[in-house]
């Protein structure tokens, strides 16, 4: 069973079967190509006899001659070559009168069988029919079989007696034997030299099948290597420019890809075990608090009161952990359409004057009055939301916030500044970061900052739209945000999938 079940992996196998291809590829080729050069060398090896007879045919002219109804052989019997060539002629040969009655035939013709009169008669005729005035007429070409089953060629035709007075029916052969062994001969000795070639070939397929596999058995033993701890290896690639190293190229952007979604999801679960780890404590601690210690009615209301503000909180903290994750995993997607960013800009401002009013902080925009945009007007409403939200929270009594927009090299910026206390240079490369929040001079969070998830969203929002943001910011200054946005000629991709409604930022 073992045996089996390894033959039937080994068969199974690509390079088994890349090889099996290969073999059976070169095999039919091998003998097509026989086939053909036989063929070939069938027909030249017959064109030859043709062309021979056709030469003796013309010579037989020359030394026959025909005399009151007596065939006579005019050449000179001293000479070799012309002995020869007579001898020659009438080794297969034959001659009759018009009717078919025999005047002369060689043994080898008798042999074959002398051509019936009425066959004889009808040739006749056709020739004298398709003779032309100094032609030779037509030419009879048939095949026969002598009893030692050798192939003849017989060429025939109509003569003349010396007067012109009479025709006669000549006809001259010869055995085909001598192909009919070279074309064996050729067949044998490729029959015999198939077999060699396909195997040389087979193993020749079996070598470059295992090197052009090589590269994907690399792929397959660094894909066991890899586990959820260990992304982070690549395969090199060959620098070939050919199928496989595509492959290899794709193979790797897939374990970065796979690497990307394990990193999130690491992070998702340290977020959210860090984030929930201080609302649960504190719900616990008040109901303990209540448990232990609570003797009247409004102590227990009070208890229940914070619980509830801290569930709350811990609601916040999952719904927005859960859209910002599917943020980043492209299950939200985008609803664009063409907007003023002029008027949805104007419109947010207005908004926010009575909080700013409240926090005594001057709030203006300088707007152009068309500023034409491909978005997601929900989308950028939240971005825009949670800047002022910001700038308006770390703005000191007596400060200001401006927010301004115009089109530069088609493209769209947005700039968002404000004469607040500032970023310190350490916090900058962090302040997009899921949690994180800028410390003050004691290491401690001020007691006015969120959840730490509203510049993560800014972030996605802005990298959804295809768009860069910056910041630049200095302690006991201000705070100036910039995003630059493609213009409606320069955006490519308008998604119409339903958007889900998001919580604001300012609620975040």
């Amino acid at each position: 069973m073992a045996y089996r079940r390894d033959l039937r992996r080994f068969t199974r196998g690509i390079r088994f079967r890349l090889t099996a291809s290969y073999a059976l590829f070169f095999a039919l080729l091998l003998v097509l190509v026989a086939g053909l050069f036989r063929e070939r060398l069938a027909y030249t090896l017959n064109q030859q006899v043709h062309d021979s007879l056709e030469q003796e045919w013309a010579a037989l002219k020359g030394y026959l001659k025909i005399e009151g109804g007596q065939v006579h052989w005019y050449y000179d019997t001293e000479d070799p070559d012309e002995n020869f060539i007579v001898e020659r002629l009438r080794r297969v040969f034959l001659i009759t009168d018009a009717n078919g009655h025999n005047k002369g035939a060689s043994s080898q013709y008798q042999a074959i069988g002398i051509d019936p009169p009425q066959e004889i008669r009808a040739r006749v005729a056709e020739g004298l029919a398709t003779m032309a005035p100094g032609s030779a007429g037509k030419a009879f070409w048939l095949e026969r079989n002598g009893p030692d089953r050798t192939h003849y060629l017989i060429r025939s035709g109509v003569v003349f007696d010396e007067g012109h007075h009479a025709a006669y029916y000549v006809a001259v052969g010869r055995p085909l034997s001598d192909n009919e062994a070279i074309l064996k001969q050729f067949t044998w000795i490729y029959v015999g030299a198939i077999p060699g070639a396909l195997l040389l070939g087979s193993l020749l397929g079996w070598f470059m099948a295992g090197r052009a596999l090589a590269p994907v058995q690399e792929i397959a033993r660094t894909a066991q290597r890899i586990s959820g701890s260990n992304l982070s290896l690549r395969i090199p690639t060959r620098n070939a420019g050919d199928e496989l190293d595509y492959l290899i190229l794709t193979f790797n952007r897939m374990i970065e890809r796979l690497e990307n979604s394990f990193r999130q999801i690491r992070q998702f679960s340290t977020d959210v075990s860090h984030e929930l780890r201080t609302p649960i404590t504190a719900i616990r601690g008040q109901l303990e608090v209540a448990l232990f210690t609570a003797q009247t009615a409004d102590q227990y209301r009070e208890a229940m009161f914070n619980a509830m503000q801290d569930i709350e909180r811990l609601s916040q903290i999952v719904r927005a952990l859960l859209l910002l994750s599917q943020a980043e995993s492209g299950q939200l997607a985008l609803q664009k359409s063409r907007l003023n960013l002029t008027q949805v800009i104007a419109d947010l401002v207005e908004q926010f004057q009575i909080p700013a009013e409240a926090a005594r902080v001057h709030l203006t925009a300088d707007l152009p009055p068309d500023v034409p945009i491909d978005a997601d007007r929900i989308q950028i409403e939240r971005m825009l939301t949670n800047l002022l939200s910001n700038a308006l929270k770390f703005t000191p009594p007596g400060g200001s916030v401006k927010v301004g927009a115009r089109c530069i090299q088609r493209k769209v910026e947005i700039t968002v500044e404000d004469t607040g206390r500032g970023i310190p240079a350490e916090d900058l490369p962090h302040i997009f970061d899921r949690f994180y929040r800028v410390r003050d001079a004691g290491g401690s969070a001020p007691p006015e900052q969120g959840l730490g998830l509203g510049l993560s969203f800014v972030s996605w929002i802005v990298t959804a739209h295809k768009g860069k943001i910056s910041v630049d910011s200095h302690p006991g200054e201000g705070t100036r945000f910039a995003i630059i946005l493609p213009a409606p000629d320069a955006a490519s991709e308008t998604m119409e999938l339903t958007q889900p409604v998001l919580p604001k930022m300012n609620e975040l």
